[in-house]
């Protein structure tokens, strides 16, 4: 049986869609001229995916303003002096702050997901938020007359629709975005914060079936953006533990970019349960030079020797462009570096075959 791999999601936007972006933000086009744009060049990225031979396909997140704050578009009770998460080369991105209750999405994931089936007929995975990156929108002080416990009452709801919603509209399977993981035991070592975004995403993740479960993942990394991280100085051993807590049937971790990478697949094996599939990433989406299906193949032969070959699979460590605005990665490579991913993988298999 041949080693599945999936992308993570995101793919650089085009030229043209970054135009119109520009554009519809300045004034310029109207919604229905964006939108356009947009399933232009979803059109486009999903025929360039099948052309990588990709036996499942993403989005490319051509439609989302980044893949941490789609929900809240068009969403008006927002302050946008949230938390900063500062970038490795010294850049920051700004979560926006919930300025008044009650919380709900302003869009769900599931729209994204109906749009990309349009245009192929090979199985189409979906990316979501994680409900623990929104808990990050409640503001510190509080809210008059909105207590945190109801605002992530109602995050839960919204996360487990916003997955539920994908899994009922036929998605392959469904990722859970949790970048925030390992940047949290930055910013508390004690691993207090990271423990509170488990338990919360566990709360959502505890609403779905056995079975269910088995077709939700969760991916993991430090960050890229800019060809920058936020997060590759925390040891990844003290983040796995509690990752693996994670009541999901996939997990995608971040590993071509891994200065230790036998470090990582010792951890994971003992941490990895029956019927837990791990999806190791082959390729680097913030280093500009594209892997060989060499490089991924020999990638793939050392982490089949720690994880068992029903339990493996391959992956990118990251999107290549999380959030829309991100060109520090061309779409050429991109795309090529997904294509040597699925050949490497392919040729792993079959030498592991023989």
């Amino acid at each position: 049986m041949p080693i599945p791999t999936e992308s993570i999601g995101s793919i650089p936007r085009s030229r043209e869609l970054l135009t119109a972006m520009g554009d519809h933000a300045a004034g310029r086009i109207t919604d229905a001229q964006l939108e356009a744009a947009q399933h232009e060049a979803l059109k486009d990225t999903i025929a360039r995916l099948e052309e990588t031979g990709s036996p499942v396909l993403t989005d490319g997140e051509q439609m989302k303003p980044s893949f941490a704050t789609y929900p809240l578009a068009g969403l008006h009770k927002l302050a946008f002096d949230g938390v900063t998460i500062p970038f490795a080369d010294g850049h920051t991105r700004q979560l926006p702050r919930l300025s008044a209750g009650p919380f709900a999405y302003g869009v769900h994931a599931v729209g994204y997901l109906k749009a990309a089936q349009k245009y192929t007929k090979r199985p189409v995975k979906q990316a979501v938020i994680s409900a623990s990156a929104l808990s990050l929108l409640y503001p510190a002080p509080g809210l008059p007359d909105y207590p945190k416990e109801k605002f992530l009452e109602d995050l839960a709801n919204e996360a487990e629709c916003d997955i539920r919603e994908c899994l009922d509209a036929g998605a392959a399977n469904v990722q859970i975005d949790f970048t925030e993981a390992r940047l949290s035991l930055k910013l508390d070592p004690s691993a207090g914060l990271l423990r509170a975004f488990v338990d919360l995403n566990n709360k959502v993740l505890n609403r779905f079936t056995a079975e269910e479960r088995k077709k939700i993942g969760v991916h993991t990394c430090p960050g890229a953006d800019r060809d920058s991280t936020h997060s590759a100085e925390v040891d990844y051993a003290d983040l796995l533990p509690l990752l693996f807590e994670l009541n999901v049937g996939r997990f995608y971790v971040q590993l071509g970019s891994e200065a230790d990478q036998k470090r990582v697949l010792s951890t994971i094996r003992g941490l990895l349960q029956p019927g837990q599939i791990v999806f190791v990433g082959v390729t680097d989406p913030i280093n500009p030079t594209v892997e060989t299906p060499e490089q991924v193949r020999d990638r793939v032969l050392e982490a089949a020797e720690f994880i068992p070959l029903r339990a493996l699979g391959t992956t990118d460590d990251c999107g290549f462009s999380p959030f829309a605005d991100d060109t520090s990665t061309s779409r050429e490579i991109a795309f090529a570096k997904i294509k040597n991913r699925v050949e490497g993988t392919k040729l792993a298999s079959e030498e592991l075959e023989a």
